[in-house]
């Protein structure tokens, strides 16, 4: 358990939150600003909440392939957005594991 936005949150070693339920927008702020990300803009938004609906979808982290063909976002842009390893930066910040074939 580690202490982010002020709530006690449970992380696994790669520093994925364990539970998604545990998840909220406060906590997205700080994990965001821990990879870099000084600001969520509504494109960072558009993003996260993309992931977490097509997690609640199908019970996993989707991949790069699935943000870049279906949020709206263009690959440019969530690399942009999210620099150097996107999918996993946007799963850490989204409260969701590493997405599958991530490494």
């Amino acid at each position: 358990m580690s202490a982010v936005a002020d709530l006690q949150v449970s992380f696994d070693a790669e520093g994925f939150m364990t539970d998604p339920n545990e998840w909220n927008e406060d906590i997205a702020v700080e994990l965001a600003k821990e990879e870099g990300i000084d600001e969520l803009t509504d494109r960072h938004w558009a993003v996260i909440n993309f992931v977490r609906a097509e997690y609640d979808r199908t019970g996993a982290s989707p991949s790069l392939r699935t943000i870049t063909k279906q949020s709206g976002v263009p690959t440019k842009e969530v690399y942009a957005l999210f620099p150097k390893g996107p999918a996993k930066k946007v799963a850490r910040i989204a409260g969701l594991g590493k997405p599958k074939g991530c490494i």
